[in-house]
């Protein structure tokens, strides 16, 4: 059962369950139509003070060997030196600077985003669904989350260019968050 507690009741270190959380993406392909995507393999920490939000603290490394398109030939590319150049810089990762309440369940946090050795902010807006113990005892917590970069701020830049015009990849991606995190005793 989910159920809303007393903020403070969930303050503690917790633990980002990758069998129960995705890291996923969506970038515009030709122009026309979506393609999403998701990494595997991602370890994550969470330090949640639900008295004061802002001394919240959040963390993930993300193998970008894992990313899973649903196609190996673009997962291929896109390890490959024209994107993520993932045999050089193996491992995306966020490090939380600034935690806030929105209001209701609706945070936000702030951090450096890491990829391809280029650090810059990245903001996420997060909404609280709730809090519950599972069947085997572990108290979760979860959270959903959103937002969006430029690739080419972190060096992303490879693209071509369409006969109709336009470009194949977007500048702009779309990041979600569906994050269970477990607490720790």
């Amino acid at each position: 059962m989910t159920t809303t507690p007393d903020l403070s009741t969930l303050t503690g270190d917790y633990t980002v369950d990758p069998a129960h959380t995705t890291i996923g993406f969506t970038a515009r392909h030709a122009m026309v139509t979506n393609v999403k995507g998701k990494f595997l393999d991602f370890t994550g920490t969470l330090h949640l003070d639900g008295t004061d939000p802002s001394r919240s603290t959040a963390s993930l490394d993300i193998t970008m060997d894992s990313i899973d398109t649903g196609s190996p030939d673009r997962d291929g590319h896109l390890k490959s030196s024209d994107f993520f150049n993932t045999g050089e810089y193996p491992t995306m990762t966020f490090r939380s600077t600034k935690a806030e309440s929105l209001g209701g369940d609706d945070y936000r946090i702030t951090g450096d985003l890491s990829i391809l050795g280029t650090t810059k902010p990245l903001t996420i807006d997060l909404e609280f669904n709730g809090a519950a113990k599972d069947p085997f005892g572990n108290e979760r917590v979860g959270f959903e989350g959103k937002a969006e970069i430029k690739r080419s701020e972190w060096g992303l830049t490879w693209n071509a260019a369409l006969e109709t015009g336009g470009v194949l990849v977007s500048d702009k991606i779309k990041l979600n968050f569906d994050i269970s995190a477990i607490r720790q005793a």
